[in-house]
């Protein structure tokens, strides 16, 4: 947050008689304090300066990033604002894609008495002539849409306007018959088409019948392509060569992880081979806790769902199911698993995701101390315990792909934390 200079005589412009304040963006968010600080964001306010000079319209041109709480909070400042300064305020938002930022539309206008006269649409590009002198109507404000609904149309416009800005039209992905790498799919046909999406089956010794067959069931449900790469034989042969040298230790973690980083390695060599732009299909509560393996499943070009919880997961699966099972009942309802040895459940190695995606939110988004969590009435050892698996697994979280951002608080440019440091 900075403190800019008062505002200048250049923002107000003179047209056809009338006077436009012109703001920029977070110029219009006084009552916002700093999350650190709780100080405002501005030690001179803008439209303070501005009303000094009896602008008749306020235009604010914004480029204010989506995340699910940010449409109604917008609403309530730019009400704020035309009621206290007495003055129609015309926002004008940017709507699409950049990498890991999506920006969701919704411009609007609202007048002194702090109603929507005018609303477009979220999450796509529209024009409205207003009628200024005409603004003194009741409220038109349409309900803003769930949350949920808002996360998939942000996900959705996430992924397409990557690719087309970046000039790919294809996507491959791996599909493990998981409700991860299944509502990942779903939101790439979405957002690309279906004839555009490749899913790769990669099943081991481990993997369940049930997990090879939802994964078939998920992709023909799409109607996009599948192939099925059995990686047995390919894990047999780097164990067979690295037992000479692993000799006398016991199997564990690396042997596990050779599976992820095969795979990985398959993904992205038919990425490299056809074109097609591998997305990450890792979630926010594993991002956050390490539960993911470098070079193997955290492998990506653009991470879809690492700014999603688990349990908002689950929430987009039901979303997407609302009318047809799009997605198998079998992969919301069976025990979240990595399938990298005999009955490997998620809860062998983490709390319940109702349990562990309330204390990371309170961690992250909220930025409360451990103390402060504890004092809300969770177990200080489950707690020590997630916030130093938060810490210690920044390195790979830096070298994860970008993340869409849908929260207030996503891992990467707005989240900077040292890979090492002593306090």
């Amino acid at each position: 947050y900075r403190f800019f200079e008062p505002a200048t005589k250049w923002q107000i412009q003179e047209i056809s008689g009338k006077r436009f304040a012109i703001t920029i963006c977070e110029d219009i968010w006084e009552e916002q304090p700093c999350p650190a600080t709780q100080k405002k964001m501005y030690k001179d306010f803008p439209l303070e300066k501005l009303k000094a000079q009896s602008p008749d319209y306020i235009i604010n041109l914004s480029a204010s990033p989506f995340s699910f709480t940010h449409p109604g909070e917008r609403r309530e400042v730019l009400a704020t604002a035309s009621k206290k300064y007495q003055c129609p305020v015309i926002y004008v938002n940017q709507q699409g894609g950049n990498t890991d930022l999506v920006f969701d539309g919704g411009s609007m206008v609202v007048n002194p008495k702090g109603n929507i006269v005018e609303q477009l649409p979220l999450f796509s590009e529209d024009i409205r002539i207003i009628d200024l002198q005409n603004l003194d109507t009741e409220n038109k404000a349409t309900p803003l849409p769930s949350h949920i609904s808002m996360i998939h149309e942000a996900l959705v416009s996430g992924i397409h306007d990557y690719f087309t800005k970046s000039g790919f039209s294809k996507a491959v992905l791996g599909l493990s018959g998981g409700i991860d790498s299944a509502v990942t799919a779903v939101l790439a046909c979405r957002a690309l088409g279906s004839e555009n999406v490749t899913g790769i089956l990669m099943p081991s010794q481990y993997s369940s019948d049930h997990s090879i067959s939802d994964a078939i069931a998920l992709a023909k449900n799409l109607g996009m392509r599948y192939e099925i790469i059995a990686i047995k034989d390919i894990y047999n042969s780097f164990e067979a060569g690295l037992n000479p040298h692993f000799e006398g230790t016991k199997p564990g973690i690396a042997e596990e992880n050779i599976q992820a980083r095969v795979r990985g390695t398959l993904l992205m060599s038919w990425s490299n081979k056809f074109g097609n732009i591998l997305l990450n299909t890792s979630n926010k509560s594993e991002m956050a806790v390490g539960y993911g393996t470098l070079y193997g499943d955290m492998c990506g070009a653009i991470s879809v769902l690492g700014d999603v919880y688990k349990t908002t997961v689950y929430e987009l699966a039901q979303f997407i199911n609302a009318n047809q099972e799009v997605i198998p009942v079998n992969s919301i309802v069976k025990p979240p698993s990595a399938e990298l040895r005999e009955n490997q459940k998620d809860s062998d190695s983490l709390p319940e995701y109702d349990l562990l995606d309330s204390i990371l939110e309170k961690y992250i988004e909220q930025n409360k101390s451990k103390d402060e969590i504890i004092s809300e009435g969770y177990d200080a050892t489950i707690v020590h315990r997630i916030i130093a698996l938060v810490n210690n697994n920044e390195y790979k979280r830096y070298q994860a792909p970008p993340v869409i951002r849908v929260t207030s608080k996503a891992f990467g440019p707005g989240r900077r934390m040292p890979l090492v440091a002593k306090f």
